[in-house]
């Protein structure tokens, strides 16, 4: 409501103020004015408001507007007379707002051309109105050069206000667009990483699961050699580790309702993703104070990959050569379509990784990462990576090369499965 009233208010503050830049292409007969101009563009932006009480309160705020003006500028000034003479234009108005109400402008938005035509039927009808309304008091004789003037005018402006209203329609929805497709790259991204957890879920409840199994048999075993302490002990075990089972079980639940309830791809193109990954991790070193050169080629004809697989997978090591990376440096994301793999190299010019960290490199724990007071980090996100891509059937190297080059290979018939 309160938007509402500050359009209304804006409306009959403006659109006065506007009808006074003006001129009279006809010695006096015809007032050209910036105020329908800016009567028409409210109408078309502000579609909170109603039309015809919008025309109502435009049209009496110009006659009042207009008979004040009238009287700073004559010190006899009769009212009576200062109204016949002004009160014409309140019907221009109220007929131009009651036209555009009735003929439901506001629902012909993707039909720009016709919304322009129809703007200037509407202000030729408005004007003819108030020339009626002017011979009523005074004499305004109508002639074809005066409606063509009008017809001409009236084409300028409408068309005018609408090219306007366009580019701020366009510049809205591009915006709008970029809005999404950031959202929708945070989603991706969001998605990818519940993806890895939930591959980690599983192997954990496929775990609990066996041993579960084995806590039972040990029951059984202890049971009949009457060592009945014990056997309680492994019962114990055998339930908490089926209650941590059903927890995983619901928690991969929860993961596997939440990325399908999203309405993204499930499978992209290689240089979708790979644009995905460099327009994140250029934010993410942006945000570190990093200035970082991003380069990745795609080589060969790729099919569509399952998009939050190869996403956990690659931005885990671009985030991570994204970290490495000092103040000043290049990352370079290589892929390539071999007969039956997909080959994946991530180089960085960081400082690198010693020949004694080679060796712990992908085991759980093991971090060269401390935060400003010297906290570890937890060191699981390269295990993690290794642990996912020996699951479908891959391997990841850390190449002998002068800079931190990291490579994958994958089933391409893997990548192709919905996870």
């Amino acid at each position: 409501m309160r938007e509402k009233l500050l359009a209304y208010l804006f409306m009959i503050l403006a659109v006065p103020i506007a009808g006074e830049l003006n001129f009279y292409p006809l010695d006096g007969d015809i007032r050209v004015s910036l105020g329908t101009p800016i009567f028409f563009f409210i109408l078309l932006w502000v579609r909170k408001v109603h039309p015809i009480l919008a025309g109502l309160l435009v049209g009496m705020a110009v006659v009042l507007f207009r008979i004040f003006l009238s009287s700073l500028l004559t010190d006899s000034l009769v009212f009576q007379e200062a109204f016949y003479l002004h009160y014409p234009v309140y019907f221009y108005y109220l007929i131009y707002a009651y036209l555009f109400y009735i003929l439901k402008i506001h629902k012909l938005y993707n039909k720009p051309f016709f919304i322009g035509l129809l703007g200037v039927g509407i202000e030729i009808i408005a004007s003819m109105v108030e020339i009626f309304f002017r011979n009523l008091t005074a004499h305004m004789p109508i002639t074809l050069s005066t409606v063509l003037l009008i017809g001409g005018i009236a084409f300028i402006r409408s068309f005018f206000v609408l090219g306007f209203f366009n580019i701020l329609i366009f510049r809205e929805e591009k915006l709008a667009d970029e809005q999404q497709r950031k959202l929708n790259e945070q989603m991706l991204m969001l998605i990818s990483n519940l993806y890895v957890e939930s591959i980690q879920l599983k192997k954990a409840t496929k775990n609990a699961e066996q041993l579960t199994s084995a806590c039972y048999g040990l029951y059984r075993e202890l049971k009949e050699e009457k060592m009945d302490h014990q056997a309680q002990v492994a019962l114990g075990i055998a339930g908490q580790m089926h209650e941590i089972k059903k927890d995983n079980q619901r928690i991969d639940a929860g993961l596997s309702k939440l990325m399908v309830r999203e309405n993204l791809n499930d499978f992209m193109s290689m240089e979708e993703i790979v644009a995905v990954i460099v327009t994140s991790n250029e934010r993410y070193g942006e945000m570190l104070g990093k200035s970082i050169h991003f380069e990745f080629t795609v080589i060969g004809q790729h099919p569509n990959y399952h998009t939050f697989m190869l996403l956990s997978l690659i931005n885990n090591l671009v985030s991570n050569a994204v970290e490495a990376i000092q103040e000043l440096g290049t990352i370079e994301i290589k892929v390539t379509r071999l007969p039956e793999l997909l080959e994946i190299k991530v180089k960085d010019s960081g400082s690198g990784i010693s020949t004694r960290n080679r060796k712990l490199l992908f085991e759980p724990g093991f971090t060269t990462k401390f935060n400003e007071i010297g906290i570890a980090s937890n060191g699981i996100g390269l295990s993690y990576v290794k642990n996912v891509i020996e699951n479908l059937g891959g391997d990841i190297t850390l190449l002998e090369t002068s800079e931190t080059t990291f490579e994958i290979l994958l089933p391409i018939e893997t990548l192709m499965q919905k996870g």
